[in-house]
């Protein structure tokens, strides 16, 4: 078989999706069923604008937030804690035993910490002249 290499900055939609699919019958077939499911919270104003929200998914019985924003004008209120209280309760209803999230950002690592998630690794200078941290935590049944 011949084979090419294709490097691209614009992917097309059907090729990333055919990569997560085949990724995804490959990791069935070896660890097996992910059960893999979206899981989003958001914190609107009275418009309905978006706020603040927590993006991620669970799977294999972890939940995995992959990104948390809160507007600058509502940070320092907690509701970065209770938006994690609302998806970790999530996680556990799905059947998660832990969560993990990680951050460049040394304020958002101690907000992470508050809530009970614990460093378990960092990648130096990612971005440069700050460490990704990689935080996790055990998610008690109720």
């Amino acid at each position: 078989m011949k084979t090419t290499l294709e490097i691209t900055a614009e992917p097309l939609p059907r090729d990333l999706a055919f990569l997560g699919e085949s990724l995804t019958a490959f990791n069935d077939g070896d660890v097996g069923a992910s059960a893999r499911k979206a899981l989003a919270v958001f914190v609107r104003d009275d418009a309905g604008a978006i706020v603040a929200g927590i993006s991620g998914y669970t799977a294999w019985g972890w939940l995995y937030v992959q990104w948390l924003w809160v507007d600058e004008k509502l940070r320092g209120r907690r509701i970065a804690a209770g938006m994690l209280d609302a998806a970790e309760r999530e996680a556990v209803a799905r059947g998660c035993k832990a969560a993990w999230i990680d951050t460049f950002n040394p304020t958002a690592a101690k907000v992470y910490q508050r809530q009970g998630y614990r460093p378990f690794g960092t990648l130096p200078d990612f971005p440069v002249g700050r460490s990704r941290i990689f935080l996790q935590k055990h998610l008690a049944s109720t």
